[in-house]
């Protein structure tokens, strides 16, 4: 008698986690200058990198630190890249990446006091919570002048990526920006089949085969999944915060009314309180 034949479909992490994010674009110099080039609108292509230290980040409180995952590299022209998965969105990420391209291209004066010889510094964000309202998940920022966008005072550029708003136009687009797109937002611990656009490429195939769960050792997982509950509670500590501050908010909002004479009904259908709440105050 014959024995079925059981086929084993392989398991896949998260690309988007510190551990997974790092092992792609942090230890495969090839893999970070396809993305690099893929996302942003360089003048001349990357054609070598090398990795930096992750000096630059601050340790601050209460900026989501745990949610971070970033990569650093120079090219062969001394631009300088930070490559970062911001895996939920805060107030203050925008000025942490503000601050650490500003840092990034300070520091060359360690090396020369000429300014005319600093090099560029790119701030390529991938973010996977949405921050604007405008349908658009791609978002460049440059110093133009106001009045005459084509002036520009060059050192610092910015791209953030709104991933939940990603979607590609075409399932058959061949384009690295969307191949790199699509394996950051489908590719994930519920994957059992990878499309077969992501295979046919082979630097994103090489990506894929990276996010295979049988490439990691038990402590490697321990710290994925470690990294990944610390995450979540970080945002939810975030999120209880705000509730907190909104809630206090809106009982000084209603002490206000209530000083003026306002009825209690009005001010419960104004700030949203119970009216028991209100009579407390």
């Amino acid at each position: 008698m014959q024995k079925e034949k059981h086929t084993i479909m392989a398991q896949y992490l998260d690309p988007k986690n510190d551990l997974t994010f790092k092992r792609v674009f942090g230890e495969h110099k090839h893999l970070c200058m396809s993305l690099i080039n893929s996302m942003l609108p360089l003048k001349s292509p990357v054609v070598g990198i090398e990795y930096q230290t992750n000096e630059l980040i601050p340790e601050l409180a209460g900026v989501l630190r745990n949610t971070i995952v970033d990569v650093r590299c120079t090219d062969g022209d001394g631009r300088q890249f930070i490559v970062e998965m911001q895996m939920y969105w805060s107030e203050s990420f925008k000025n942490r990446v503000l601050l650490n391209a500003s840092k990034a291209y300070v520091k060359q004066l360690d090396q020369t006091k000429e300014f005319t010889l600093l090099q560029p510094v790119y701030a390529l964000s991938f973010v996977n919570t949405i921050f604007e309202k405008s349908p658009e998940y791609y978002h460049y920022y440059k110093i133009v002048n106001i009045s005459d966008t084509e002036k520009q005072i060059e050192g610092l550029e910015f791209a953030f990526v709104e991933l939940p708003k990603y979607k590609p136009q075409n399932r058959a687009e061949k384009k690295l920006h969307d191949l790199w797109l699509r394996f950051l937002t489908e590719i994930n611990e519920s994957t059992t089949e990878v499309p077969q656009e992501l295979r046919e490429n082979e630097l994103v195939s090489e990506a894929v085969e990276y996010m295979n769960r049988g490439a990691y050792t038990k402590e490697q997982l321990n710290t994925y999944d470690k990294w990944k509950i610390d995450a979540m509670t970080e945002y939810s500590m975030q999120c209880d915060a705000l509730r907190k501050g909104r809630a206090e908010e809106k009982l000084e909002i209603a002490k206000n009314l209530k000083s003026l004479g306002i009825p209690v009904d009005q001010i419960a259908i104004a700030t949203k309180l119970a009216k028991e709440e209100i009579e407390k105050i």
